[in-house]
């Protein structure tokens, strides 16, 4: 190319670039929106938000629970999951070796009453392969073990000669060893339990525990449990799934669901008293609206141990004898009824009650502090759900007065029927229909019950797996919330979690797997949303042209040491905003220094997080340097911006 050609070429692509970046920014001065956003910081104007507003719902569904934040890793460890009928299915459980080698096969042996099915396995080989023969369980999608740590074994195993068993942790092929120890069965018989501590020597994410021997003869297995040691506060926890739950200082935990708690039918609906004393004798059940098997290891106790462990008020939702498909006539629910109400007395009856001292024996003499309960979950349209719930809540106002009750019919836009503490509100839209529905409860009666947002989220069309848009629709929605909190007092997103190998429902604010995890957009937003619950809220007004894509709360905070003016707006529009933030009547003055800003946006509306790029769309905080009374501030388009301005002593006190 000759320098005559390459000059002309030059000129060409400077004059084009000229023009494009003209009309850059041509389209940039254009695509930017102005807007006033004034703020009435005065005392007389301020209302207390209440103190329980933003909690979590956990329900046991994508696997949240078994194979999630209940640490177990063996999946079916009592080979219950196949039913009481024998021979059952005993899935995940593997044979090592071949049929000709080693016969496994269930039977009903087993020394627990209340899940009596057993394993059978019967060593066929007289010359036994070196590394034996037996059986293996790769726990949910492999079992995650991580050099130096220590995992606790405990197996009840019965056999008629005296044998040695080689308990293992291996890879998934079995050819990698991180653990092993030979544990001598004693020829009787009667069940043992044995007891053993494995400490890692290496890691492996898709681990497997293996049990194996060389010797012919028949072993029986039951109730075969593998604990790391070091769950959160030693109650049973992944440690770092609960790290997440803290990060978002939930005032309250709903629990256990859900759909969970109706089941598809009443006999797999969830039964505390099944889930209740020693994990060995609880039989577990068949989740059937979700698909899937649980032990029931995180049983009703463990919830309410979960509840104190993340300082949170338990909210106990309770099966009103209505499910999915069939519901017990009013005229026979007495039975339900009584169970609740000993339900009740196992959480807050004394440790000398006849249920308080169950928990007092399974270690919590204190009562838990249960102070609200649902009746039921997504009922209201049910035959008997009506006649049904006036006998729970007759039944409970008489033996505990101070328990508040909800309703499943929703009151936001006409009064109930029947007497209630507050009502279940649930909502899955799409993004621009949950971004309306933030002036939802502005036209609510101030006069009737108050409301539980429990199950909020942006659901399918545009909300992918966890998309920066459902995240900024949800929080105009509970910027609308906070303004409403007189009339709403608490509200949760749903789901919770989801193990990333049972995606029966997205999107959810938590992703795992045995050892990563990560917070969707969605998760990042409520963290935004934390210093809410029990701070002041305070009158805002939006003045633009632009102001139907923008909603806005402001609240002042105080965490140990400091005041601030916490000021939240959502830009759910494509243009930048150039906002001036007006605030007066404040009773200190703004101080820049400790003043900050916290952003959560990204290139495209759709991104999502992953386990490679796990804060694609996470906050992103920065000081405030202009912080002021009045400041000129910039958000950027599809963004929710957060502006914190730390609060000075008193300008009297200061002048003095």
């Amino acid at each position: 190319m000759g320098f005559k050609e390459a000059s002309s070429t030059t000129i060409f692509c400077l004059l084009l670039l000229f023009c494009l970046g003209c009309r850059c920014l041509a389209s940039e001065l254009v695509a930017t929106q102005a807007a006033t956003l004034k703020v009435d910081a005065s005392p007389q104007s301020a209302r207390k938000i209440p103190e329980t507003l933003f909690g979590i719902f956990f329900e046991e569904i994508n696997h949240a629970g078994a194979g999630g934040i209940w640490a177990e890793l063996v999946s079916n460890r009592g080979f219950e999951a196949g039913g009481p009928h024998t021979p059952s299915n005993i899935d995940p459980w593997s044979i090592i070796g071949d049929d000709s080698s080693v016969f496994v096969a269930t039977d009903r042996t087993s020394c627990f009453s209340r899940n009596n099915v057993a394993l059978r396995m019967e060593v066929l080989c007289d010359d036994c392969p070196t590394a034996g023969v037996g059986i293996y369980n790769p726990g949910f999608w492999g079992m995650n073990i991580e050099d130096g740590k220590a995992y606790n074994l405990v197996m009840y195993v019965k056999s008629p000669e005296t044998t040695d068993l080689t308990v293992s942790l291996t890879s998934s092929d079995g050819l990698q060893n991180l653990a092993s120890t030979t544990i001598t069965v004693s020829g009787t018989s009667n069940w043992t339990k044995l007891e053993q501590k494995l400490v890692a020597k290496g890691t492996n994410r898709t681990s497997r525990l293996q049990i194996t021997t060389n010797k012919k003869g028949v072993v029986w297995f039951d109730q075969v449990s593998l604990m790391p040691e070091d769950t959160y506060k030693g109650h049973g926890f992944r440690t770092e799934l609960i790290s997440m739950l803290l990060d978002l200082k939930p005032r309250f935990l709903r629990f256990p669901g859900g759909c969970f708690v109706e089941g598809d039918w009443l006999r797999n609906a969830f039964r505390w008293r099944e889930s209740i004393g020693p994990w060995e004798e609880r039989p577990g059940h068949f989740g059937d609206v979700w698909h899937y098997w649980t032990d029931d290891g995180l049983g009703y106790y463990e919830f309410l141990q979960l509840a104190e462990d993340l300082g949170a008020a338990p909210i106990w939702v309770f099966n009103n004898g209505v499910s999915h498909n069939d519901e017990v006539d009013t005229a026979a629910i007495a039975p339900f009824v009584k169970d609740v109400l000993d339900s009740l007395e196992f959480a807050r009856g004394s440790a000398d009650s006849t249920w308080g001292s169950v928990r007092a024996a399974m270690g919590h003499p204190e009562p838990f502090p249960v102070k609200y309960v649902a009746i039921g979950n997504e009922d209201c349209g049910k035959k008997f759900y009506r006649g049904n719930y006036i006998k729970f809540y007759n039944a409970i106002r008489q033996a505990y007065p101070d328990i508040q009750m909800i309703s499943n019919c929703d009151g936001s836009s006409k009064p109930l029927d029947h007497p209630a503490d507050l009502y279940d509100f649930h909502v899955y839209t799409d993004s621009k229909t949950l971004f309306n529905m933030k002036s939802t409860f502005d036209r609510t009666s101030r006069s009737g019950p108050k409301a539980f947002v429990s199950e909020y989220a942006v659901w399918r069309s545009d909300a992918g797996r966890g998309s920066l848009l459902a995240s900024l629709a949800e929080a105009a929605f509970l910027t609308g919330l906070e303004k409403n909190s007189d009339i709403v007092q608490m509200a949760s997103y749903a789901p919770l979690f989801v193990n990333d190998n049972d995606r029966t429902w997205n999107p959810d604010a938590i992703v795992f797997n045995s050892w990563q995890h990560y917070g969707t957009p969605s998760y990042w937003m409520q963290t935004l949303f934390r210093e809410s619950s029990g701070a002041m809220l305070h009158p805002i007004t939006i003045s633009s042209s632009y102001s139907g894509s923008l909603a806005a709360s402001a609240i002042t905070w105080q965490d140990s040491e400091n005041s601030f003016l916490r000021v939240k707006v959502v830009n759910f529009g494509s243009d930048a905003v150039s906002l001036t933030i007006s605030t007066t009547g404040l009773q200190a003055s703004v101080n820049a220094l400790g003043s900050t800003t916290t952003v959560l946006t990204s290139w495209n509306v759709m991104d999502e997080n992953s386990f490679s790029n796990p804060n694609k769309v996470a906050p992103v905080k920065s000081e405030l340097s202009n912080a002021a009374e009045q400041m000129q501030v910039t958000l950027a388009p599809h963004s929710f911006s957060t502006f914190d301005l730390a609060l000075a002593p008193s300008k009297l006190v200061a002048e003095m």
